[in-house]
């Protein structure tokens, strides 16, 4: 007597079952995508304001060398470079920063500065990013001051 054998073995994947597993992962993404994006945002935001506390430090430190802060036409570049035509520029003793170059904010654009400041109180300088959207005086703009 001769046995049959039934090959019970599969070769791949129905249609169906391919169909079932891509709808489950395009609801997984739907439901964890959008935290991780707001996760990045919160990062971004917190990296910056870590800058812009690190500047405004760096900034104290210029000024008590130079005994003020740079002018808006000196920049942030004065903490890199002595600025010519300075008042006591005898008495710079940078660099104060332990960089090479002024930072760029999470999104890659250049940190804005005023001093006298323009839109803060008080008698420290206005560090700001442009924020997520690149552009000035907007809501998602990163300030050194309270809006």
């Amino acid at each position: 007597m001769r046995r049959m054998r039934i090959n019970t073995a599969r070769g791949g994947f129905t249609l169906i079952e391919m169909l079932v597993v891509l709808a489950i992962l395009v609801v997984l993404m739907g439901m964890v995508g959008p935290r991780i994006l707001g996760t990045q945002k919160k990062a971004d935001i917190k990296t910056t304001k870590t800058q812009i506390g690190m500047l405004k430090a760096s900034l104290e430190r210029y000024a008590l060398s130079m005994k003020d802060f740079p002018t808006t036409e000196q920049g942030l570049k004065a903490m890199l470079e002595k600025p010519e035509g300075a008042k006591n520029a005898d008495k710079w003793d940078g660099p104060f920063l332990n960089a090479s170059q002024i930072p760029k904010d999470a999104w890659g654009n250049d940190y804005q500065y005023a001093y006298p400041p323009e839109r803060g109180k008080g008698d420290t300088p206005d560090i700001w990013s442009l924020g997520p959207d690149g552009e000035d005086n907007t809501e998602d703009d990163v300030t050194s001051w309270v809006k």
